[in-house]
Formats: C-alpha cells, sequence, structure tokens
C-alpha cells in the first residue's frame, strides 16, 4: 500500500509530516509518497537521521499556505496539495493525507478524484471518543451550507464508514440540534429530520452537543459550520479543563499526592482525548481516500493520520460507502415512479 503525504502541510510542514511520516511506514509497513519541496523535505531527513528506506520524495514546487483562497487552489497546479491528489486519481498512491489548508484540500479533492456518484458535496468525517467505543460527527468543515439532502447523504456515508471500520452493525445515527425533540432547530434540520426518517437508516432522532462525546449515537450529522464549530469549542473545552487541572494539582501536597495515585488513569483519559490519537478526518464522497489532519498536527498526530488512511483503504469503504448510495438512489427512484 502506498500513501502520499503532503510534506508541507500543516503550520510546521516538513518538522512534524516527514517524522510522522516515516515513523507510519516503519510500524505498518506501507510506503509513503512525500510530497513537497525536495530539497526542504530531504534536510529533515537527513536532520533527523531518519529511517527512508519506505519513502519516496515527489517534487511538488509550489505551496498553499494556511491563508490562500481559491484564486491559490485553482491557479498553483504543482502545488504539494494538487499533486498529492493526482498521484491517487493517477493509481499511484492509494489515499493521500495532508495537513494543510483544509479548504484547498477538499476543493482540489473534488477538482481532481470528482464526486463518487450520487454525491452532491463531499463531507468531512471525523471520529472523536465515547466513554465506549467512538463517534463519527460529520460534516465539521467541508460544507458551511447545505441543504437536507446533502445531510441524508452524510448519513449514509457516516453508516457505511462505521460499519467497515468500526465494525458496528446498523449503527445509531442522530442529527445535531438545539434540542432532542423533533420540531426542534432550523429549517435545515425540521427538512432532514423527515427525511432521515425515511432513509435506510437506523435514526435515533435529534441529538445536542452535549451529546458529542457521550455516545448516545454512534453518528451525528450537521452541516459544516455547526459541526466545525462544535468540535472547536470541545477542543477549547478539553484543553482548558486539562490545563486548570495542572494548575491546580500544584498547589497543595495533598493534590499532587491525589495524582501521583492517579496519574497512570489519568494518562489513560488523556490519550483517549488527544487529537493526535485519532489523526484526522476522512474526506468521504471523493472518488479516491483523502485525510485531512489538524494544522497543528505534531509527528505522534501525523502518524495517526496515515494509519487512519491505510485503515480506510484496507476496509474498502469507498466501495462500500459506493454501493450503498447507489442502492439508496434506486430505492428513491422506485418510490418516485
Amino acid at each position: 500500500m502506498r500513501i502520499a503525504v503532503d510534506a508541507m502541510g500543516g503550520d510546521i510542514g516538513p518538522k512534524a509530516t516527514v517524522p510522522g511520516a516515516l515513523r507510519a511506514a516503519a510500524d505498518t509497513g506501507v510506503d509513503v509518497l512525500l510530497v513537497g519541496l525536495e530539497g526542504a523535505i530531504r534536510r529533515e531527513i537527513d536532520r533527523g537521521g531518519l529511517d527512508a528506506s519506505r519513502a519516496s520524495v515527489i517534487d511538488a514546487p509550489e505551496e498553499i499556505g494556511m491563508g490562500d483562497g481559491l484564486l491559490a487552489f485553482r491557479k498553483k497546479k504543482a502545488s504539494s496539495i494538487r499533486v498529492g491528489a493526482q498521484l491517487v486519481k493517477d493509481g499511484r498512491a492509494d489515499a493521500f493525507v495532508s495537513m494543510g489548508n483544509t479548504g484547498a484540500v477538499v476543493y482540489v479533492s473534488r477538482d481532481v478524484l470528482g464526486a463518487l456518484p450520487g454525491v452532491d458535496r463531499p463531507a468531512l468525517a471525523l471520529l472523536v471518543p465515547a466513554p465506549e467505543g467512538q463517534t463519527l460527527l460529520l460534516d465539521v468543515g467541508a460544507n458551511a451550507n447545505c441543504q437536507p439532502h446533502n445531510l441524508v447523504q452524510f448519513a449514509l456515508m457516516g453508516k457505511i464508514f462505521m460499519e467497515a471500520v468500526a465494525g458496528l452493525e446498523a449503527p445509531r445515527v442522530g442529527l445535531m440540534s438545539i434540542g432532542e425533540e423533533k420540531g426542534k432547530g432550523n429549517d435545515l434540520v425540521k427538512e432532514a429530520f423527515d427525511r432521515l426518517q425515511e432513509a435506510p437508516l437506523r435514526f435515533i432522532g435529534n441529538v445536542e452537543g452535549k451529546d458529542l462525546f457521550s455516545g448516545t449515537a454512534d453518528v451525528i450529522v450537521s452541516d459544516g459550520f455547526t459541526g466545525n464549530v462544535a468540535l472547536k469549542a470541545s477542543e477549547g473545552v478539553v484543553q482548558n479543563v486539562v490545563a486548570m487541572a495542572k494548575h491546580e494539582i500544584t498547589k497543595n501536597i495533598f493534590a499532587k499526592i491525589g495524582y501521583l495515585l492517579m496519574k497512570r488513569h489519568l494518562k489513560k483519559i488523556f490519550k483517549k482525548i488527544d487529537y493526535s490519537e485519532y489523526g484526522g478526518a476522512q474526506l468521504l464522497g471523493v472518488a479516491g481516500v483523502c485525510v485531512i489532519g489538524h494544522g497543528r498536527s505534531s509527528p505522534a498526530a501525523v502518524r495517526s493520520a496515515v494509519l487512519r488512511a491505510r485503515e480506510f483503504v484496507a476496509g474498502r469503504v469507498q466501495e462500500k460507502i459506493q454501493g450503498e448510495l447507489a442502492r439508496y438512489e434506486r430505492a428513491l427512484q422506485g418510490v418516485g415512479a
């Protein structure tokens, strides 16, 4: 299996992407294609004395910055993002991983790879921890504005993903809203609720922001604006709670003793909620495997993103999503006939 990695993506570029990708290659036996400025990539390999025996360097002389817009997405044909996506399109790579500009990766992936039949818009899907297992949240940023049928497509893709990757049978699907009762929410949510009830899903109704990490639903569907705000707010809460806990521990000897007694268990909790452990979000609905990671990704987070891409390819999730969507479209046509 070959996975292309955007070596220039993220806040610190090759300093995180190169060691993270090479670590994933060494741990799993996948081959990685490091895409970006060849000189910068090779300098990072040499500087760290890294084992690059399972890596190839693919030169991409242009970069798309985190602050670039649509014009740059279109004009920079030799960017690491576009070259990486093209490697998947040409069959030279089985998946593409980037920690770069999310808007650019979504736009370029859709432009280069195309959408799966039956998908109007791709969705970014992220696995978040729950008390038991994980919950898939989508969309977390690919589409700020959606139509009700988009949310149904997201739900179907999320269902297939959780069946293929998490091994869940008939995963529970919830709709993000401002209240659990039917009739709560804006017009988009209200109409999507009715459509989701009719779709071939185990739809459990509305869920609220508090349910994101509760395990109430296996899949939570929302538009990209709402999903992204919910996710970023949750990340902020977690980071601040951890910071406050560390501050309180230093205040007296009894807190320090308590921390030492609980240290092993606390480490397990912190590891579970650490974004670097779940790597990145999967771009569902494009005709190729694409994983988009956090801009602040460390080498550990890059490694996790590569492992996520590997898992996605091995589970043949793309094929399963396409087949399920085709069956759903045929069923709709039958109802309308």
